[in-house]
């Protein structure tokens, strides 16, 4: 049996993901700081492992890769997708608690992540894994007012390049998926913002299909890898922003 960790999984992509995962019949470990909703998710599934932790507490995270090493034997790929998205303005509008906080989440979560399931991937035997970061259409161009997350989402190319190039000799691959508008929480929030502003929002897709991108970037065999997907919602305003 195929094993994954989805951070994040309590809510958005990657509980959908997670959902996705636990029906194809992987060990699933969800791990997410909200305790009662992983409960809700695992029950009565023997293959969900639910990992209470916040991704920017490093000893947390230890302890979480370690519980799910015990239980599934084997890491094979990581979703690294838990991040946030605060409130929006200009670079002198965004208070440092919110740059500080993203910065915290978007880019120290994940790296405390990944260094985990990288030294559990070069460690176990056999040898190898992969770790599917989620970064954004923002790591490649930024939505308006949107500097400290933007920031952080190009960070992220930075972090996949280099996993991919430090884990050639260990048989980690690495790749980054960049979903634009799938229709979660968060995005739901940046759409009721538009209508209340008078504004069009942007059109969205189904949470599902980022979901099943991501299903498909984890069942390549070890000797194939997508190195960056792009998965959005046709008409959004990508092509020909900036």
């Amino acid at each position: 049996m195929t094993s994954i960790i989805v951070t994040g999984a309590s809510s958005g992509i990657g509980r959908a993901t997670a959902e996705l995962f636990l029906t194809e019949g992987w060990t699933v470990g969800l791990l997410a700081r909200s305790a009662d909703r992983l409960h809700e998710m695992a029950k009565d599934r023997a293959n969900a492992v639910p990992l209470v932790a916040d991704v920017t507490d490093a000893e947390a995270v230890h302890a979480a890769f370690g519980a799910f090493q015990d239980k599934a034997g084997q890491l094979d790929v990581l979703f690294n997708n838990a991040g946030i998205f605060a409130p929006g303005g200009t670079i002198d509008e965004i208070a440092l608690e919110d740059w500080y906080q993203t910065v915290n989440v978007n880019l120290n979560g994940m790296f405390l992540c990944a260094r985990e399931a990288f030294r559990t991937m070069r460690h176990q035997s056999p040898q190898g894994g992969r770790i599917i970061n989620n970064g954004s259409i923002a790591a490649h161009v930024p939505r308006p007012n949107s500097v400290h997350y933007s920031t952080t989402k190009h960070a992220i190319t930075g972090l996949t390049r280099s996993l991919s190039l430090d884990g050639r000799d260990f048989g980690v691959a690495c790749g980054q998926i960049d979903i634009g508008n799938a229709r979660t929480q968060m995005v739901q929030g940046l759409v009721d913002a538009a209508v209340e502003a008078g504004q069009t929002p942007d059109p969205t897709m189904a949470v599902e299909d980022a979901a099943r991108s991501v299903l498909h970037m984890a069942t390549l065999p070890p000797e194939a890898n997508v190195q960056f997907m792009t998965v959005m919602a046709t008409t959004m305003p990508y092509i020909g922003r900036g």
